[in-house]
């Protein structure tokens, strides 16, 4: 099962919020043993709403199936509990500025020669080089100097960020297919080696190809609302009672469109025969099908282009999203039961084979839930343990 794959891999996550977390939670969504290793304070996002009794729901979200760990990177005592873990570990994910785990004697080049065959992922805002390598970082930070929010949004509008995380979620997915090539290539070389992920060269990555369509013409593309600059029809268009989001750009889904509006004239009409010439009169044509599209409701559309193979569908909010047949069919949310939050129903993985469906092995864990059991694993004496575990429950 695609779920196990990474069984038997050890990963020691130095990481909070939500790029470097997303990384981790893959690969132990995948089977790998994540031992995530907060300070006193515990991951950041455990802070973040919303709260159920207590516990941060974005920590919840994407910590399941770790293990966690409390240790005070400040103290010597357990910065050698750190490099103990670290050198019995596969892979070591970490996302503090860059420098700082070379402050604590941490960093690749000081753990790699204990354990060469130790893959090392740097998860940062800039990058690991560059003026601007220490500068801190947060997703909507990220989405205005990489030029998103300039994209975002509607022509007249603010600047407009796209309010789900992306940057965030995608700079650590990139992570994990980093961290698993090194792991294909650790195969057959017998070593380890330093990767990173760079929060701004994700958000360029999520946005390939309009900035290869300014590097080709040089005009720089301003907000689009809903619409693909690059076709037409191919955004959302109003009806009765919402909207729908159409992809009828390709030759033939555009006549059957045309006919399937009641407007067939309009797929001869010079200013519409092509996706080029349509692109330059997109806002006549939008006025036109939505005069046609406003007497019935999306329903009465959805079935009718449906019928003849145009790609549609209906604008969803949360709640018609968790209620539809795609949803509840793929079986996309699972129960955990968690100490403190009690019952909860989350998003499950969706890292599955086909047939299968992944599901986790434990909820979130609470703040140092673990830190004995892995201490214990790693064989330190009882004394250095209570002591480790002494110093955490002094901090709190």
């Amino acid at each position: 099962m695609l779920a196990n794959s990474l069984l038997g891999l050890r990963v020691i996550d130095f990481t909070q919020v939500m790029a470097g977390p997303t990384c981790t939670l893959c690969m132990a969504d995948l089977g790998a043993d994540v031992v995530k290793v907060e300070a006193p304070a515990g991951d950041l996002s455990r802070a973040l709403s919303p709260w159920v009794h207590g516990e941060g729901v974005p920590f919840l979200a994407l910590n399941r199936n770790k293990r966690s760990i409390v240790l005070d990177l400040k103290q010597p005592v357990h910065r050698q509990v750190a490099l103990h873990l670290i050198a019995d570990a596969d892979v070591v994910v970490e996302s503090f500025r860059p420098g700082v785990m070379a402050r604590f004697g941490l960093d690749y080049a000081s753990v790699s020669a204990e354990n060469p065959r130790l893959i090392y992922c740097s998860v940062s805002a800039y990058g690991q080089h560059g003026t601007g390598k220490e500068l801190p970082g947060v997703d909507g930070v990220l989405q205005a100097v990489s030029g998103l929010m300039s994209v975002t949004g509607t022509r007249d509008g603010a600047p407009c960020k796209v309010p789900v995380p992306v940057v965030d979620l995608l700079t650590g997915s990139l992570a994990t297919i980093s961290v698993l090539a090194a792991l294909a290539e650790r195969q057959r070389t017998g070593l380890g080696q330093h990767v990173e992920a760079s929060m701004f060269a994700s958000a360029i990555a999520l946005q390939h190809v309009s900035f290869a369509s300014y590097l080709a013409d040089g005009e720089v593309p301003g907000p689009q609302g809903n619409a693909a600059p690059y076709s037409t029809p191919n955004e959302a268009l109003r009806c009765a009672d919402g909207w729908i989001m159409v992809a009828a750009y390709h030759p033939a889904r555009w006549q059957a469109l045309c006919a399937a509006v009641g407007a067939p004239e309009l797929a001869s009409d010079p200013r519409f025969a092509e996706n080029r010439s349509r692109l330059q009169h997109r806002e006549a044509l939008l006025r036109l099908l939505e005069a046609r599209m406003l007497a019935h409701p999306r329903a009465f559309w959805l079935e009718r282009f449906a019928a003849v193979d145009i790609i549609c569908g209906p604008i969803n909010n949360y709640a018609e999203v968790t209620q539809s047949s795609p949803f509840v069919e793929a079986e996309l949310t699972e129960s955990l039961q968690h100490p403190v939050a009690g019952a909860l129903t989350m998003p499950r993985s969706v890292l599955g084979a086909v047939g299968e469906r992944p599901q986790a092995r434990r909820a979130a864990p609470t703040l140092g839930q673990h830190t004995r059991e892995v201490l214990v694993e790693l064989g330190m004496p009882s004394e250095d343990i209570e002591a480790v575990i002494a110093a955490f429950s002094t901090h709190n």
